[in-house]
């Protein structure tokens, strides 16, 4: 059995968590037998970096994608 993430009834921080997983599985491993397990690591980290990071939007971010959140706070501390 794997425990949870936080203390036992803190399921905020166990609902990104899930959420990333479930996504992950639908999109991902779910979609093709995989022959060997660098196979698998390099679909894993395409659909992250190609996919989640560049699609998914978040609120916490002002309903921007991580990608381009990173890039303003770049350009904003370059011009500091």
């Amino acid at each position: 059995m794997i425990g949870s993430m936080g203390r036992v009834g803190a399921c905020g921080d166990n609902a990104a968590a899930k959420s990333f997983f479930s996504l992950l599985q639908r999109n991902v491993l779910n979609t093709w037998h995989w022959k060997t397990r660098n196979e698998l690591r390099i679909a894993i980290t395409t659909w992250i970096e190609n996919t989640y990071h560049r699609q998914r939007h978040q609120n916490r971010l002002g309903k921007q994608t991580p990608i381009e959140y990173e890039k303003i706070v770049s350009a904003v501390l370059k011009a500091a």
